[in-house]
């Protein structure tokens, strides 16, 4: 079997239904399933289409086959910021299916997702109250939107994540994802995470040491040479590249939400199809884990 977008699709629906399928107790089914729902929003994500309008057009031409019935619009739109949840569920399903799950080494960085480039759409945006202003070191750029806090493997595959204000702490961010999912990291012994110098600080390094988890991460100009120091700079090129998926082939920048809701299941969609490709390519023992190029066409 060869690795293209119809075989994820089929796998990906097959192991979605095994494992979160279940009988409707109330209400008349829906026509699209939630399976069918999820691997919709797959294949809109590795396509590259960040229109809903263009990709329902493509898909009623080219993959009629796979989904019978396909949503207007407007529908498929509800079903999707509807469906955040059972992303997240999908999300979390496959990072356990896959060799990574169990793996001790965790990275961790944020990125930015602009929401808005002129003054009068930051003014008028629903996202007011929870988008802000942030600075973006990597390109020297200012920006109104998000950032992004991924917590992954060496290989990409995503642990934790979570949607933030620019303007709070990186450290005040992390430390709040590590206590909603305490049970995720209890499940794993003795983890090292590896961070940028944003994430220094005595009373941070004391909460993860309460986890079981070891920090490494570059020393601050103000410190000697940190433990394992040397080894880090090919280890964080792995945390830029998981973005660049994400920026550059996922198209994460041009989400194209304009609400709460909105942004975050394009965000999810984004990710939700990262994990798809490497859960699949871990599958079939595809030589690079995170490579899309099968799936993008």
């Amino acid at each position: 079997m060869t690795n293209d977008i119809e075989t994820l699709i089929t796998a990906l629906y097959v192991k979605i239904d095994d494992e979160l399928g279940g009988p409707r107790l109330l209400g008349r089914p829906p026509v699209l399933t939630d399976s069918e729902l999820v691997c919709l929003a797959v294949a809109q994500a590795l396509l590259g289409f960040t229109s809903e309008a263009q990709w329902l057009r493509y898909a009623r031409k080219h993959l009629a086959g796979m989904f019978p019935y396909l949503p207007q619009q407007s529908g498929y739109n509800k079903r999707l910021r509807a469906g955040l949840g059972l992303v997240k569920r999908v999300i979390r399903m496959l990072a356990r299916s896959s060799d990574f799950w169990l793996d001790a080494c965790w990275i961790a960085d944020s990125t930015p997702v602009p929401c808005g480039m002129s003054r009068s759409t930051v003014q008028r945006s629903d996202l007011g109250g929870w988008a802000g202003y942030g600075y973006c070191a990597s390109h020297s750029r200012f920006f109104w939107g998000l950032r992004l806090y991924l917590v992954c493997t060496p290989a990409g595959m995503p642990i934790l994540w979570a949607l933030a204000d620019p303007k709070l702490g990186e450290r005040e961010v992390l430390a709040a994802m590590l206590e909603a999912e305490a049970d995720v990291v209890a499940g794993h012994d003795g983890i090292l995470l590896i961070t940028d110098k944003g994430f220094a600080g005595r009373d941070f390094e004391q909460l993860l040491a309460s986890y079981s988890i070891t920090l490494l991460r570059p020393s601050r100009a103000d410190e000697q040479a940190r433990y394992g120091e040397p080894m880090l700079k090919k280890v964080r090129q792995l945390i830029e590249s998981v973005n660049d998926t994400l920026k550059g082939q996922l198209d994460l920048e041009g989400h194209g939400g304009r609400s709460y809701a909105g942004v975050a299941i394009r965000v999810a969609q984004r990710i939700l199809a990262m994990a798809a490709a490497i859960w699949r390519n871990n599958q079939t023992g595809a030589p690079v884990t995170r490579s899309l190029i099968a799936y993008d066409h």
